[in-house]
């Protein structure tokens, strides 16, 4: 059974700038986005930190839809203890 957790567990992506939990990524996507507000960087800047910015937001998509999804297992194996 430990497996079939495993194999719904977020999958982050891998390299050196990997996030190493969702708070990390969405920290950081928070503070790109304020730097992004705030104005005041070249073209270049701003291009780099947008494309950090998709980064990290697909990073949090991919552990919020394994967190989703061992919530959705947890509640079948409840609904199935139920029937038995």
């Amino acid at each position: 059974m430990t497996t079939s957790q495993n194999s719904a567990a977020p999958n982050p992506g891998t390299g050196p700038d990997a996030a190493a939990s969702y708070e990390q990524a969405r920290d950081e996507l928070a503070s790109v986005v304020a730097r992004l507000e705030a104005g005041g960087l070249s073209l270049d800047e701003s291009l780099e930190l947008w494309e950090r910015g998709e980064h990290l937001a697909v990073v949090c998509t991919r552990f919020l839809d394994g967190a989703r999804q061992r919530v959705e297992d947890a509640l079948q194996r409840t609904a199935e203890s139920a029937e038995s």
